[in-house]
């Protein structure tokens, strides 16, 4: 591979589609947690104090602009690509984490699923390296797409020489 393709680069493909729904899930049962506590508190404390109440719409204001705008933007920012040479991906929304892991220094290639990602058919893999940084994480791909690529990874991390160190 030249040094020209081992630079930072967008990679390829975007995760899949149900990700902005399991983003926009995963959002809304954060905030309706914190809108109900505060909610709850209100009707709970007799004479509660009016930063209760500036408190409880703000909440649910940041909730809704949260809900709504970040599942889109993460989409947007989150890339994966896999080559013969290096699995590179991209990931966040407000700060965003680009990383490259050669072929040759990957010692696991692993997915996992979380109770909404396999109600959504979605995975999640996890490519250790040697790398200080940690594993490289591939997130939110369909599950078919998860199996090929860990298939794909495996296979080529065999017919590669190093010694993933």
């Amino acid at each position: 591979m030249s040094e020209s393709e081992w630079r930072l680069r967008a990679p390829a493909n975007l995760v899949s589609k149900r990700a902005v729904l399991l983003w926009t899930l995963r959002a809304a049962i954060f905030w309706v947690v914190v809108v109900a506590a505060e909610a709850v508190a209100l009707l709970v404390i007799d004479g509660a104090p009016r930063w209760l109440r500036v408190t409880l719409v703000a909440a649910a204001v940041i909730g809704v602009v949260h809900t709504a705008v970040m599942p889109r933007w993460r989409y947007r920012v989150h890339r994966w690509e896999t080559t013969a040479d290096a699995v590179f991906t991209r990931s966040g929304w407000v700060s965003q984490e680009w990383r490259l892991a050669p072929i040759s220094r990957i010692q696991t290639v692993d997915t996992a699923r979380g109770p909404l990602q396999q109600l959504l058919k979605l995975s999640t893999i996890t490519v250790t390296t040697a790398s200080a940084q940690g594993p490289v994480k591939i997130e939110n791909l369909d599950a078919d797409v998860a199996a090929r690529v860990v298939e794909e990874l495996a296979a080529t991390t065999q017919a590669t020489p190093g010694d993933a160190t």
